[in-house]
Parts: C-alpha cells; structure tokens; sequence
C-alpha cells in the first residue's frame, strides 16, 4: 500500500510559541503551510513559568506585535494579572510582565492557528529530513511512514528532542509535563551534518492553592491601570479585576535541607549532561553559588483562572520527590503545601546557531529555517520572535523576495538573532537590556514607530494600521515642534504649578521645552500653563514627553548608530577565502571561516576576531573592490 504523501509551501516541526508565530507568519502571507505538534495539548503550552514578558522580555513582545505577530494579541485574551516592570527607573528598562491563563492561553492560539486560511495543524511527530544531493531541503518525513514535500521547512522542536526528565534518581524520557518526546529527528539532523548540543532547563513544583497560608506572605497586586501588550488591543477593553500573586522567602532552613541532600540532585550527581541556563538556576545551584546570601525570594503564581495550581516561581529544581517536601515546608505560607506536581529538569537536544545566518536559514542546507528553544535558547519570548522572523524569511524566499534581517540598532529581535548566529555560546541564551547596545532607542513604547513599517513591507500588517501609526509619528512631531516654541512666563499662575510639584518657581521666561526637561515635572503636568496644547492621545503625549526629556541622551545614541550603521553596510562576499587575506592572524581566519559573517560589523562581534584583524580584512576588501 502507498504511504501518504502531500504537498505543501512550507512544513513547520513544532507548535510551540516559534512554531505558532512561524507557521502564522507563512499563512498570512499566502504560502500553504502545515504545521506539526507531537501533542495537540503542547500547542503554545507554558511548562514553565505561567507569564509572558518581563525585564527586555516585554520588548520582544511589543516587537513580535508590531511585525504582525500573534502573542501580544494572544496574552492580553488570556492575562490573569499585568504590571508594568521597572517603572521607577527610566523608560528604556520599563517592561510589561503579564501573569497568563496557561490553559486558556494555549487553547486560544490552537483557536486561531485552526481557523487560519492556508495553514494545516497536524499531530505527528516528524522523523526525518529530506535533503537532496545539492543539499536543499525537499520536505519531511513522520515516523508513520508518510511523506511531506515543501519548498522549506522550518525547525521549531523546542525542548522536545531526545527529551528526557529528571528529579532525584528518577528519570522519565518525556517531553516537558510528561508529554512525548521527539525521538527520531535527531539523527536525521546528525546525519544531514547539523552540529547538535545538549541543553537542560528546569522547572519548580506546582503547589495545590488551598494549602498555602497566603496570610504569612506578601500580596503582590497587579496595576491600577493596565497596559496591553498589542498597539491593536484597546486598553480599555483589558481592564478587570485581576488574580493577585504573593512573595515569601527561603531561610537557612530551606538551604540547610538543599545542602544536606545536594549529592542527590542529579544536577550536581553528574547524572544531567546537558549545560543549563546561567541566569535561570536551580534553587541547589543558587544555594551552592551564592552560599553568602541567607534568603532568595520566591513568587507564588497562579496558574489559571480554573485550576488551583500555583506556580513557585524561583524554586526551580531536580532534587527527589521527599527533598522537594522538605525543603518547601520550611518556607513561610508553605508548610502544610501539597505538591500537584513535582519540580523536574529536563534534558534536550539543540544546534549550534552558529550554522545559521542571520535570515535564521542553515547556510549549508537552502530551505531548512530553524527557530526558538532549538536554536539554543530559552525562554517564549525569544522564541516567538525568532518564529516569527523565521516565518517570515522562509516566506521571502520562496517569493522570490529578500530576506528582512533586523540588526542591532532596530530591534531587540536584531540583538537576540545577531547574538545566537554570530557569538560563541554553549548555554541556553537568555535576552537582557544589558545585551542591547541602543536600548534607549529600543524601547517597548515605541515598537509601533520603530517596525509597524517593516511589518507592512512583508505584508503582515494591514494599510489602516499602518496609517495610523504614520498619523501617530507626525503628530509626535508635530506637537515636538510646537512645543519648541512656546515660552513661559513668570506669573503667580505658573509658579503656583511649579511650586505644587515641588518644583522651583521662575523668575523670568523659560521655554516649556526646559520645564518638561525638570525631574519633577512631565508634560501632562504642565497642561494648565499651555493654553494652546491641542488634544492628543496618551501614547502621543508619552513619546513627546520621553523625547523632550531624554533629546541629548537620544541624539548622542543616533550618532552611535550612524557609526554602526555604516560598519553594518560594508558587506562581505559570500565567496570570499579568507585563506587569501594577508596578515589575518590564525585564528580569525578559523573563526571567520567558520561563521562565515555576512557584514563587518558582524564579523567585528566574533569571539577571537581583534580591531586588527578587522583592519585588515578592511584593507582586503578595499583592494577587492578596486580590483
């Protein structure tokens, strides 16, 4: 009997938060696309924290929205609780954290994934690749037997290859919340010449919600006024009553039971192979690392609006079953806590994303795109952007269109793919705002100004949505200039204002421009002294604001870009043999060769790459041209 056979644009492995954003992305720009999930309970599943955005996090968020992406949308549909993060520092660290509905959360993107017109939601798992001779990629085959051509495909298996979970001496080979693993795919991938790591992550314990003393905890609320995650979502539709969450601590009871049975975890028993997440520890490895601190706090989470889960958000752990028991009873408002399920690492199989370039395409394979947790790092969020772009770049290709490659200056995104294709790195990546050379310029609030456009150009977002963030940025502008011009003068009016600020009264004219400029004072505050300010939006006013006040920091970064940008520009021949470069030390050569970087900018961000070398691979390439 024949096997199944069918064809389709593009076959994207996984239905995590990248396969979601992936497939969306192809679907919508008209490409017949099937995506493939091992489980349909694992589409766009949290097994780990029940959040979406957070510290550099909330950027990404904001950025996969203004290209067209769906988890902005998809979380302000499900959020239990929002806040805005680091409000009291200055807006380029302001970052929006939302608590998710788990369950309603992954049920809501199955929703819209199904009803998406050309693209096919399909549980199988995926067993191998088909590669032809001339190393492009043809399709895929599932471990039934059957048979799926494409023009590309798209890789976005998450933590589910060769899999296995541990805790205590107990070892289950699953996938995350005991689902199946991806057992096949690997070796397709090994023997098609793709550089495979081992990674671990983990997971806390979730607690049953009616055995906890919420009473010896502090109660951490969300926002007064909510701010939603998609420019598309109307603010005034998210306002509800939220689920508040709690905060209690470790002792040194808790770290005395972790040290007693440290042997036991499997992370420190040499049991575990994989590397785990440096910014994202074990609570044995921070007790371990950081034996001078005597308390580490903990969140307690809520899991869903319809299920008394609640998640121990900084208590991740491996340790067994009887050592999780101890060592949470002895946390205040936790020690009569019931375990609904116990804390677990698990281990995955991942590349080397150095064998990408930045359009997230294998530079050895045409057609085969790679995305998220697979690429080697952690997190939704990070996962869903390179989805998305991974979507979209698989979708130029195949029309005959060129890639969209974000770079540092753009976005968080261009700092986060740039950083996995380009830096050395054998740990599970994690995006921080400490990673972004321009996170002034980068911030959450202005995603929509700074790639609504680029969206528009692939096709992802619709003329209307366009316009109006054109018709926001002129009027941004527009009021910035108007504003230039108005000066105040000193009246008992103004000084009166000033003075219930506890700002100092004027005694001669100042421009509002330099009142707007004062700590204490903010443009919506000087609203009774500007009697010709026209009516504005809040998020209009935010950026006038945000640009008054911080236009010499600002302009000093734009001079930083520009000086970037035209290192970025200078591009390096695909063909170049850097063999034939005289005076490159050994190895740069290697290095270079190796990671084949498409501009000397990227090239400049290669580990064992000096100023020198790039010097003189500048002085190569001048003599090239001229040639």
């Amino acid at each position: 009997m024949t096997k199944l056979e069918e064809t389709y644009d593009i076959v994207v492995v996984g239905a995590g938060h990248a396969g979601c954003e992936a497939a969306l992305a192809c679907a919508r720009l008209g490409l017949k696309t099937i995506v493939f999930t091992v489980s349909m309970d694992s589409v766009a599943m949290m097994p780990c924290n029940p959040n979406i955005g957070g510290t550099s996090k909330g950027h990404l968020v904001r950025e996969i929205d203004a290209l067209g992406g769906q988890m902005g949308i998809n979380i302000d549909k499900t959020f239990l609780q929002s806040r805005m993060l680091n409000g009291s520092k200055g807006p380029a660290v302001h970052s929006l954290r939302a608590q998710a509905d788990k369950a309603m959360y992954s049920l809501e993107m199955r929703k819209t994934l199904q009803a998406e017109a050309n693209l096919t939601l399909r549980q199988a798992e995926v067993s191998s690749l088909i590669i032809s001779e001339d190393k492009k990629v043809k399709g895929v085959c599932t471990v039934s037997g059957a048979t799926y051509f494409s023009k590309a495909v798209i890789l976005c298996t998450g933590t589910y290859l060769s899999a296995r979970c541990l805790y205590g001496d107990v070892i289950e080979y699953t996938g995350p919340n005991g689902l199946k693993s991806a057992d096949h795919l690997t070796s397709s991938l090994v023997d098609n010449g793709i550089e495979i790591f081992r990674y671990k992550t983990g997971t806390p314990a979730r607690l049953d919600g009616k055995t906890l003393d919420y009473d010896k905890m502090t109660e951490q609320p969300g926002d007064e006024r909510i701010v939603p995650f998609s420019f598309t979502t109307d603010p005034d539709s998210v306002q509800k009553e939220q689920v508040s969450c709690y905060l209690t601590y470790t002792n040194e009871k808790t770290h005395d039971i972790i040290r007693e049975n440290i042997d036991r975890s499997p992370l420190f028993s040499g049991v575990i192979e994989g590397t785990g997440p440096r910014y994202c520890p074990s609570i044995e490895d921070k007790v371990v690392r950081f034996s001078d601190k005597n308390r580490h706090q903990l969140f307690i989470e809520p899991e869903g609006e319809y299920t008394n889960e609640m998640y121990i958000s900084g208590m991740s752990s491996s340790m067994p079953e009887e050592v999780q028991y101890a060592m949470i009873h002895t946390v205040p408002g936790l020690e009569n806590a019931k375990i609904v399920r116990n804390a677990y690492a698990i281990e995955y199989d991942c590349i080397n994303a150095n064998q990408l370039k930045l359009n997230l395409e294998f530079k050895n394979i045409s057609g085969l795109f790679a995305a998220g947790q697979f690429n080697g790092s952690s997190g939704y969020e990070e996962a869903a952007a390179q989805g998305l772009m991974a979507g979209i770049n698989a979708s130029m290709k195949l029309l005959g269109r060129e890639p969209v490659i974000l770079d540092r200056s753009q976005a968080y995104i261009g700092v986060l793919i740039d950083d996995l294709v380009t830096k050395e790195s054998h740990e599970p990546y994690r995006m921080m705002t400490s990673r972004a050379e321009y996170r002034l310029m980068l911030r959450q609030d202005n995603a929509d100004l700074r790639l609504t456009h680029i969206g528009h150009d692939v096709g992802l977002i619709s003329d209307s949505r366009n316009d109006h963030v054109e018709k926001k940025r002129r009027e941004i502008s527009d009021e910035i200039k108007r504003i230039q011009s108005v000066n105040v003068s000193s009246n008992d009016k103004v000084n009166k204002l000033l003075e219930s600020y506890g700002s100092i009264p004027i005694n001669n004219g100042v421009s509002l421009v330099e009142l707007i400029r004062r700590p204490e004072l903010d443009y919506d505050k000087l609203l009774p002294i500007d009697e010709k300010r026209p009516t504005l939006s809040y998020e209009v006013r935010e950026q006038v604001n945000i640009n008054v006040k911080y236009q010499g920091y600002i302009d000093r970064q734009q001079k930083q870009i520009e000086k970037f940008k035209k290192v970025e520009k200078k591009k390096i021949p695909g063909d170049i043999d850097y063999n034939d470069v005289p005076s490159l030390r050994i190895e740069a050569r290697q290095k270079l060769d190796m990671l084949r970087p498409e501009n000397i900018g990227q090239a400049s961000r290669i580990s064992g790459v000096s100023p020198a070398d790039i010097s003189v691979l500048l002085v190569y390439l001048e003599q090239r041209y001229r040639k």
